[in-house]
């Protein structure tokens, strides 16, 4: 049981350093993909969503960090909530 409370607290600690780098990767991809399906922009026009998406403004040292910080953020989040949404419903179980 107690290994389930510091998990808790630790993707409670995690979770605001997550939040922002996550959302602003999920909402230039997401807003690049409509602009060049949905809305009919070039790949010129809309590139620079691209740059903000890959971390490519960081510079070419930079950018696989922030890939891959981004990446270990969102498999502790997803791998952390799972296990914690696991253990609720086995409480509620028994």
């Amino acid at each position: 049981m107690a290994w389930f409370v510091q998990v808790r607290e630790l993707h409670r600690r995690v979770a605001p350093l997550v939040l922002l780098p996550l959302l602003i990767t999920v909402l230039s991809g997401v807003s690049y993909r409509l602009a060049r399906d949905w809305l009919g922009f070039s790949r010129d026009q809309v590139h620079w969503m691209m740059v903000v998406h890959e971390g490519e403004w960081l510079g070419a040292n930079l950018e696989p960090v922030v890939v891959l910080l981004n990446a270990l953020g969102l498999l502790w989040m997803l791998i952390s909530g799972g296990a914690l949404l696991i253990q609720r419903w086995r409480r509620r179980v028994h």
